[in-house]
């Protein structure tokens, strides 16, 4: 059994086991130096938090141990597809390796899937089910400030 198959059997193995305590099958696991450095669960069950996916859960753990929010050193493994929102997370926080065992449209099969949200995303807004639309106020934007405090 190779490393890699290794880290995603213990991100499957916390998945079956958050099932088996009333959660969803999600878990992950991000090593980094070749170390285990975080295993979670997805803990929406507990939490009521939407966003407590186990690999939010785990970024957040990771950055909190390592002090930083740049895990470009890391890489994860999770049980299923990340959604489109924790694989946002992973490019934010610098993964440069990620490996999943399930695929998004099996995991759909079952009701657990985040297939759909990836397919609505790749739509036009006016297309998607969640009406998003900009509304420019007036004046200028806070990124041009934001930009000279960094180059200062």
């Amino acid at each position: 059994m190779s490393t890699h198959e290794a880290y995603i059997g213990e991100a499957v193995a916390l998945a079956a086991d958050n099932v088996r305590a009333g959660g969803v099958p999600y878990g992950a696991v991000i090593v980094r130096d070749g170390a285990v450095l975080v295993r979670a669960a997805n803990t929406v069950h507990a939490t009521n938090d939407p966003s407590a996916h186990a690999e939010m859960v785990a970024l957040r753990e990771a950055s909190r141990i390592l002090g930083r929010r740049d895990l470009s050193d890391c890489i994860m493994y999770a049980s299923g597809r990340p959604c489109p929102m924790c694989h946002a997370a992973m490019r934010l926080s610098g993964f440069k390796q990620g490996y999943f065992a399930f695929s998004a449209e099996e995991a759909e099969e079952h009701g657990a899937g985040s297939a759909t949200i990836y397919a609505e995303l790749c739509q036009p807004l006016d297309a998607q089910p969640m009406r998003l639309r900009q509304i420019r106020p007036a004046g200028t934007s806070p990124y041009a400030a934001w930009r000279a405090r960094r180059e200062s």
